[in-house]
């Protein structure tokens, strides 16, 4: 274990701390915006400076496909590629692999998937998922894992969980080669599964603990199963975890679904969720969700959010930015996109300024009581 994170405050099982990467330290709690195709979509690495985030989240697989790794690695890897100067975690291809079943085939070598773009045959191994995140230049390196899907057999959890730690075992060589040859430094995060099975998740976690990590990612949730067993599974997880490793919970991003795995004690969180939901006309404010396409708003001057200060807030109204919507303009995308990303992060801030305080449940609770009852059915 590499030492690179620290814990600085805690309340209850919540806690702040700071880990250290190649591309500047990172405070945590902290949600990482998700960059796919080596762009938050709509947004600009100006953008992305403007709102201050110190970590995001890129796509190997997506991005191994296209442009290929050879060009990202040409440019010096995704930070001189995207020109983003802060902390970059990829994945490992592991949940699209199980989102495209249909095009791909398992064994315990890997993984041989057809394109979804040109339907040419792909291989995936432990080594080389490895070694295509060391071409990427990232700073943080997942690890090729199998999710099984919602619902499974116990069988097949137990036998996806049996295959991913064997996968991980093979990683741990590959990284420490490829680290090496890249320079050193890199975050090893590999991918702890189970499905909602508590024993199996932490049979997970003890493997994880003796791979040399520098953090776990938690995979295999929002797959289908109810938020009580993803945080039912989730805890037995955290609680078998050495607490000296940063907890990466995979793809949540949801206000409230920040709150909800912070209090059991994850410190990185990523998701689409927040844009996704901007291109859709779904806007996140400090009252509560509104549907910015609706007609209600064609003559409303006020701002998204009035306590916002996000530059979208700041200088457009309700009523234009749901004409741009309405028109399909393109410039909608990036201005909404703004504002939930600046949303989400500016909430990290606060829950990090809760748990320093040790006022988290209050806090919490004053966040439920501003965000749930005014949602409009609308939306």
């Amino acid at each position: 274990m590499s030492g690179h994170f620290t814990v600085t405050a805690t309340d209850g099982k919540r806690r702040c701390g700071v880990l250290k990467t190649r591309h500047g330290d990172v405070e945590t709690p902290v949600f990482m915006p998700v960059a796919t195709q080596g762009t938050i979509k709509s947004l600009g690495s100006d953008d992305i400076k403007a709102l201050g985030m110190k970590a995001i989240l890129a796509n190997s697989y997506h991005l191994g496909l296209r442009p290929g790794p050879e060009v990202v690695e040409a440019h010096g890897g995704l930070h001189g590629f995207m020109k983003y100067d802060g902390a970059i975690l990829t994945d490992s291809g592991g949940y699209q692999v199980f989102s495209l079943a249909d095009l791909r085939r398992l064994d315990d070598k890997g993984v041989v998937f057809k394109s979804h773009l040109d339907g040419s045959s792909k291989y995936l191994t432990p080594e080389n998922v490895i070694e295509l995140q060391a071409k990427l230049g990232s700073d943080m390196w997942t690890t090729l894992d199998e999710c099984p899907p919602y619902p499974c057999t116990p069988q097949e959890a137990s036998k996806a969980l049996a295959r991913t730690m064997k996968w991980t075992d093979r990683s741990v060589a590959a990284f420490k080669s490829e680290d090496a040859r890249t320079g050193g430094g890199h975050l090893f995060f590999p991918i702890l599964q189970g499905s909602m099975d508590p024993a199996l998740r932490r049979e997970a976690a003890a493997h994880i603990a003796t791979v040399g990590a520098d953090g776990v990612s938690i995979g295999g949730f929002s797959v289908g199963e109810s938020k009580e067993q993803t945080w039912d599974a989730l805890a037995h997880a955290i609680e078998a975890l050495p607490p000296e490793l940063p907890r990466y919970l995979m793809g949540m991003g949801a206000p409230e679904d920040l709150w909800d795995a912070i209090s059991l004690g994850i410190d990185m969180m990523d998701c689409v969720w927040p844009t996704r939901t901007a291109r859709n006309g779904l806007i996140m404010t400090s009252t509560g969700r509104l549907n910015i396409k609706n007609g209600s708003f064609k003559f409303d001057q006020k701002p998204l959010d009035e306590a916002c200060t996000c530059p979208t807030c700041q200088t457009y109204t309700r009523s234009y930015l749901s004409h741009l919507l309405r028109a399909s303009e393109l410039a909608s995308y990036r201005l909404l996109s703004i504002h939930n990303v600046h949303y989400n992060l500016r909430m990290m801030e606060r829950i990090r300024a809760a748990i320093r305080n040790n006022s988290f449940d209050s806090e919490r609770k004053k966040f439920q009581d501003e965000f749930r009852p005014k949602t409009p059915a609308s939306s």
